[in-house]
């Protein structure tokens, strides 16, 4: 049973920083993609990275670049989302996410659509 949990979630003032985790376990993920996206009260799901399992590759939303980071742990099973220079409007719950990589590494890794398994996601509030 494929099980995603995340963590490192809470309360940020705007301008700091938060790293979340995403434990992933129940299968071998070397031929899948893991993504990050979130959701604010009354808005969609909103896609922020994705990065593969194995092997390069990155990608990330044109408002997350420069301020959000990706990373993986092989060993760990894990992928990390570093969060630098919050801000209020980046208040949402984050979930992770994996896929399969059916259509191959393309943008489509930004739609939640294509994404098989997901986290019960994990709440990040930046407020002063």
């Amino acid at each position: 049973q494929v099980q995603l949990v995340e963590s490192g979630g809470g309360l940020v003032q705007p301008g700091g920083s938060l790293r979340l985790s995403c434990a992933a376990s129940g299968r071998t993920f070397s031929s899948y993609a893991m993504g990050w996206f979130r959701q604010a009260p009354g808005k969609e799901r909103e896609f922020v990275a994705a990065i593969r399992w194995s092997g390069t590759g990155t990608y990330y939303a044109d408002s997350m670049k420069g301020r959000f980071i990706i990373s993986r742990d092989n060993a760990k099973n894990t992928v990390y989302l570093q969060m630098n220079s919050l801000k209020p409007e980046d208040t949402a719950v984050y979930y992770c996410a994996a896929e399969r990589l059916t259509r191959g590494w393309t943008t489509a890794v930004a739609l939640p659509s294509e994404y098989d398994y997901w986290g019960q996601g994990t709440q990040v509030t930046v407020s002063s």
